[in-house]
């Protein structure tokens, strides 16, 4: 690995992307290089000043949607390795090393077990299955990392998908049978859940990943998303 690429979408995230952006400067090993690329979606609050203030990352402008603003920043990036990261999501100690390290051993994409930064028992329950390598356990809380030249022979994120482009990428990933799930945890927010309600939520996403696997199209999976969830 000669670089990695640390690839973060965001919309409106003035907050989460100052306290993200301050945390990887003391969270690398700096025995790796690195390059860090914020992709914007258009955000209106004050997320584009914010990271314009850190002269150390790329700014990269988009349409908005996590699938296009994470292709975009693929398309920018000079690492050989790309590491996309969600801008509420905190990566364990020399994460950078970590993945290096399975480069070096040929597994070519993976990513951290996850927690969540609260007790919540059904989070806790949840969050322990993150370690098994197994498709089902998987979601993009948890990070992803791949070799670009894998990232492009299959297919980047699917731009069609709205929401579930996360899991559509790491299925693809499991079919070539290149995933691997390192043994450190990313700690992530579960604003989200506490916002909508952990029970509510848990249950709206079990239900897509259903949908999904009986082959419901896209626009109905958005539309069931956008009738449950209040945005």
């Amino acid at each position: 690995m000669n670089k990695l690429s640390i690839i973060i979408p965001v919309y409106n995230e003035e907050n989460s992307i100052n306290i993200l952006l301050a945390q990887l400067q003391q969270l690398v090993s700096n025995q790796v290089a690195f390059e860090i690329i914020v992709v914007d979606g258009g955000s209106t609050d004050a997320t584009v000043t914010t990271v314009l203030k850190n002269p150390s990352v790329k700014l990269v402008q988009s349409l908005k949607g996590r699938a296009k603003q994470m292709n975009t920043g693929a398309e920018h990036a000079k690492g050989d390795v790309l590491y996309f990261l969600h801008s509420d999501s905190y990566p364990p100690q020399n994460f950078d090393l970590n993945i290096k390290n399975e480069i070096i051993k040929n597994n070519k994409a993976g990513c951290f077990r996850m927690k969540f930064d609260s007790k919540h028992p059904v989070l806790l329950f949840s969050q322990w299955f993150t370690r098994v390598n197994h498709m089902c356990c998987r979601g993009g809380d948890q990070s992803l990392f791949v070799e670009k030249k894998l990232f492009d022979t299959i297919g980047q994120f699917n731009e069609s998908l709205l929401i579930y482009e996360d899991n559509d990428i790491v299925s693809r990933l499991y079919a070539k049978k290149q995933f691997v799930v390192i043994n450190k945890t990313i700690v992530t927010s579960a604003r989200k859940y506490l916002q909508i309600g952990v029970w509510r939520l848990q249950y709206v996403f079990a239900m897509i990943h259903l949908k999904h696997k009986l082959g419901h199209s896209t626009e109905s999976i958005l539309q069931y998303y956008n009738t449950k969830i209040i945005q």
